[in-house]
């Protein structure tokens, strides 16, 4: 995937108070490529995919408690044969087409197109003013508080990543109860959660 060097973007940077700093460049052919929206798809997919849990899962006739003995004679009752009380026919008997609990929906995606993917959805971000840069995030105790208040300082509304260098344990803590707000490490970065 060729693809020519693109300009670099220009961001400011702030402090927690949301007074600018300084402004920043961000690498062009991260933050400054033509969106790849398939790319983009098929990694949301493979995340949603990749999460989901197989909890599902139904009895089959032999699964089925009881059923054991013969419902009635064979021949003379005029009614149908009938060997067990729990075939799938019956109200209360096993199920034959169902979930069975060993279904694999795992999927995967080569590596390249998944660092485009990522690369696709940072520069539709960037494309839309989305991105926040700050010198440096802290906070002394944990807080809640004190985590809405840097928020609400650098102004941002909505679904936010807050994307840490290390991981940050108060950090993280304090921001944990606020809704709409995700905080992840800079390697857990996903094109789902961007």
């Amino acid at each position: 995937m060729a693809e020519e060097k693109s300009k670099s973007v220009s961001v400011n940077v702030l402090n927690q108070l949301g007074e600018k700093i300084s402004t920043t460049r961000l690498h062009g052919d991260v933050f400054n490529i033509e969106p790849n929206n398939q790319c983009m798809f098929d990694a949301v997919q493979v995340y949603l995919s990749n999460r989901r849990q197989v909890t599902s899962k139904t009895k089959k006739r032999d699964e089925v408690s009881g059923g054991g003995k013969k419902p009635w004679a064979q021949k003379g009752t005029g009614r149908a044969r009938a060997g067990s009380s729990r075939s799938p026919l019956w109200r209360g008997g096993g199920k034959v087409f169902g979930p069975t609990g060993d279904q694999n929906h795992t999927i995967s995606m080569n590596k390249e197109a998944h660092r485009l993917a990522l690369r696709s959805a940072l520069s539709v971000k960037a494309a839309a003013k989305q991105i926040v840069v700050l010198d440096k995030i802290e906070v002394e105790a944990i807080k809640t508080k004190s985590v809405a208040e840097i928020l609400k300082a650098i102004a941002v509304k909505g679904k936010t990543l807050l994307v840490l260098h290390e991981e940050n344990e108060v950090l993280q803590t304090s921001a944990r109860s606020i809704k709409k707000l995700i905080v992840v490490v800079e390697n857990n970065v996903s094109v789902y959660r961007s």
